[in-house]
């Protein structure tokens, strides 16, 4: 059985104060990263009074050219632009388990096949709500939801490891190439 996306989420309607956020609680489509990356720091805030707000849990996804399938599961409250969707679970369902429907490469092309324009595709708040998922009690959501969360961790702790080999590689190919006892500035 299968239900339509409606049927265990809705877009937030929450709104925030633009004084109440700063560069590390806003977030726009210029600060989500490609490929489900996750966030960074946002360049500037809006000049509006109020932007759309977000909670702990919601999941955002770039509504802009969503074949760069930018998303992020929020681990704080804040405020995001309108070209961001804040999706939200509804009672019942595990919102971690929402964030792996959402992460799923099958719900971005379906958004890049139901979207709106051929420069800046953008996808339709209608059609993603249409959008078929597996039907799972919560129990089940969140057995999938921690083996998938898992195998996320240890991917994240691997990059971090590798970036980590990364630079110590680079920190001893400085010394050995340009010694300090000769003068020559490290790189």
């Amino acid at each position: 059985m299968r239900y339509k996306l409606s049927e265990i989420c809705e877009y937030a309607k929450d709104k925030v104060e633009i004084s109440l956020l700063d560069n590390s609680t806003y977030v726009s489509t210029e600060n989500m990263l490609p490929n489900k990356s996750g966030i960074t720091k946002a360049a500037t805030l809006p000049s509006v009074k109020q932007t759309q707000g977000f909670i702990e849990g919601d999941i955002l996804v770039s509504n802009i050219r969503p074949y760069f399938k930018k998303i992020w599961k929020a681990v704080f409250n804040g405020g995001c632009s309108n070209d961001v969707l804040v999706f939200r679970a509804k009672k019942g369902v595990d919102s971690e388990y929402l964030y792996y429907i959402l992460a799923d490469d099958k719900f971005f092309e379906y958004s890049m096949a139901t979207s709106k324009g051929t420069k800046m595709p953008r996808g339709d708040k209608k059609a993603l709500m249409g959008y078929l998922v597996p039907e799972h009690d919560e129990k089940y959501q969140r057995k999938i939801a921690s083996i998938l969360k898992s195998i996320d961790d240890l991917i994240f702790l691997n990059a971090q490891i590798n970036n980590n080999l990364a630079e110590q590689v680079l920190t001893l190919y400085r010394n050995v190439s340009f010694p300090q006892n000769i003068g020559l500035p490290l790189i």
